[in-house]
């Protein structure tokens, strides 16, 4: 498998990077996945003998358990990957088991070192902003584990753009550790992304992780106009999911997919993951599975590439509406 470069670091990681979300299944995260410690050793080998080193969780995932299974998944493989985790969720019923201040940092970077089995985090993200919180405690807090050793990167996730930039200007100015990584929903039905939060990366010279690659799986196919939903998949019923979309113009996204990976005697979702892949910016598409048959079939997406004929094809099919002030701009550019 190809490697790209983590942001602006010499770190290389692979294509695609596995996300655990699904491991464990407790509390809010049993409709995700509950996948055991055996199926995940088995998953994590597969991964691993696949050139897959970038592994993702969360310390929310299964209130902690999918970090547990993952550590001991990778067990004596650890030093070859590069493992990422996040904080900012609650992880207990205390008023500071939440947020991004210095205290729910450093007590949830130490729990999660303890849960992985490992004494570093290669990638730290912060899940989400917090309002409540001042960016200078959140980045001094981040810096702080950097020069402790407990951590080696630090990323955002779910950030708007000026909150990003102002994080970003904040680490500049006070020469603390600043973000290398935007970790965001990104897929051929949620492109908003690139409004502003493309550009920024680029011009930051940030690693973009898109999670949700598939849409909450609607971008496998299984999914299509006319015909019955699979009873109990994540979209069974679309007026309870957590991600809201035109179904028709996704129905659309799904015949053109189909239609590419014919092409390259592929299936639906690579080339719904391939088509990130070949969007500026994206250092690795962060991917999850329940089972060996997905993951297997998930690999096998960096085998090809789209041409870029294809990649126009569902750009103009997936574009987003032009929203003031990037019109505008447009316009004025145009003007010079």
């Amino acid at each position: 498998m190809k490697t790209r470069f983590l942001g602006n670091t010499g770190v290389r990681v692979s294509e695609l990077c596995f996300g655990a979300m699904t491991f464990g299944g407790k509390g809010y995260w049993t409709g995700v996945g509950q996948v055991q410690q055996k199926e995940a050793d088995d998953l994590v080998s597969t991964a691993i003998e696949n050139e897959v080193n970038f592994f993702d969780t969360a310390d929310v995932y299964s209130e902690g358990w999918s970090e547990e299974i993952l550590g001991k998944a990778l067990g004596s493989k650890r030093k070859e990957i590069i493992l990422a985790t996040k904080v900012r969720g609650r992880t207990g019923p205390g008023p500071n088991d939440i947020g991004l201040s210095r205290k729910h940092i450093i007590d949830s970077c130490n729990a999660s070192l303890k849960r992985l089995g490992t004494d570093y985090i290669d990638l730290y993200q912060v899940h989400s902003f917090d309002p409540r919180t001042p960016l200078e405690e959140t980045l001094r807090a981040l810096d702080d584990l950097v020069r402790d050793g407990k951590v080696r990167y630090i990323g955002a996730s779910n950030f708007t753009g000026w909150q990003l930039m102002k994080a970003l200007s904040i680490s500049d100015r006070q020469n603390l550790e600043r973000f290398v990584t935007l970790q965001a929903l990104y897929s051929l039905i949620a492109r908003d992304l690139e409004n502003e939060l493309v550009p920024l990366s680029l011009d930051q010279k940030l690693g973009i992780l898109p999670w949700s690659p598939l849409g909450g799986g609607f971008l496998t196919g299984k999914y299509r106009r006319g015909k019955p939903r699979p009873e109990g998949a994540r979209r069974s019923d679309p007026t309870k999911q957590f991600l809201q979309f035109d179904e028709e113009r996704g129905f659309d996204i799904v015949d053109e997919l189909e239609k590419i990976a014919g092409n390259h005697k592929a299936t639906i979702t690579q080339a719904a993951l391939n088509y990130l892949l070949r969007k500026p910016g994206v250092a690795s598409v962060i991917i999850g599975a329940k089972n060996k048959e997905q993951l297997t079939d998930n690999l096998k997406t960096t085998d090809w590439e789209m041409t870029p004929e294809e990649v126009a094809r569902l750009d103009e099919l997936s574009k987003l509406p032009r929203v003031y002030p990037y019109w505008m701009l447009e316009r004025m550019a145009q003007d010079r």
